[in-house]
């Protein structure tokens, strides 16, 4: 992998932005160069590659021990909401602020419906390739399943999306085992009530920002985390999906946002 973490603007790096998948490093790359761009700050951009929940906190606190200047404010997107949670929880001097950016949901009797409001946008076509990329990637036979874990992410991100602006791809590629071993761990956490439970050892202000098109229900975010954390503060986006600063209609007022809660 290159440079990781990647570093965008001059230094002191106190904001480190976390990317989703797990298994999808770089898909943050615009959004910590928007950052940096507007608010004239260093922004880092961890790549995490470790196969298991504790090797990615792990590498993430090796990153910001070497780069980063503690503590900082540390945003994550999607599945990298939950690693940030998780990370602060675990290591509280780290961050003096979590946001937490089209997370998925923090309760399982949420996450039933993700999958349907996909598809229930795509059409004829596109749910028959979903059908054959699903079964590409659960056939063990199949070796190079990361091309076919690519063709699936994009897939996904379209029936995410509201209408998003032109940009140019910055990821560095999708890597299906990192996926597969992660969500194992990660799903189990959220069925057992550990992920939400790990709520309470976050003292820091908490800020949860969400799109209303995002097929990750918005009350599996808000509702469960009001239970844990004392400073929670929850935004919800019009004609907004999964990926906010790439939304036209709402880019702007997410990075209004990001804006007053970085400063």
């Amino acid at each position: 992998m290159r440079t990781n973490p990647r570093k965008y603007g001059d230094g002191p790096y106190n904001i480190a932005v976390i990317h989703g998948g797990p298994g999808a490093p770089g898909t943050v790359a615009e959004l910590a160069i928007g950052l940096s761009e507007r608010l004239g700050k260093g922004v880092l951009e961890p790549l995490q590659t470790s196969m298991s929940i504790d090797g990615q906190i792990s590498e993430l606190k090796r990153m910001l021990d070497r780069h980063g200047k503690r503590p900082l404010i540390m945003a994550g997107h999607s599945w990298g909401a939950w690693l940030a949670f998780l990370f602060t929880a675990r290591y509280p001097s780290y961050v003096r602020k979590l946001i937490l950016i089209s997370s998925g949901p923090f309760e399982e009797k949420y996450a039933s419906t993700v999958m349907q409001k996909r598809l229930d946008r795509m059409s004829r076509s596109e749910i028959d390739e979903y059908l054959h990329l699903s079964s590409k990637m659960s056939d063990p036979s199949v070796r190079n399943k990361n091309h076919f874990f690519t063709r699936f992410g994009k897939l996904m991100s379209s029936a995410d999306s509201f209408d998003l602006v032109p940009f140019e791809e910055t990821h560095l590629g999708f890597h299906h085992d990192v996926n597969k071993s992660i969500w194992s761990e990660a799903s189990y956490l959220r069925k057992s009530g550990k992920l939400l439970r790990t709520g309470y050892q976050i003292k820091c202000p908490v800020v949860a920002i969400h799109g209303c098109y995002d097929p990750h229900p918005f009350e599996g975010v808000e509702e469960p985390l009001s239970r844990v954390i004392d400073d929670l503060r929850f935004h919800l986006l019009e004609k907004c999906g999964h990926y906010p600063w790439l939304e036209k209609h709402a880019s702007e007022e997410f990075y209004q946002l990001m804006g007053k809660e970085l400063l």
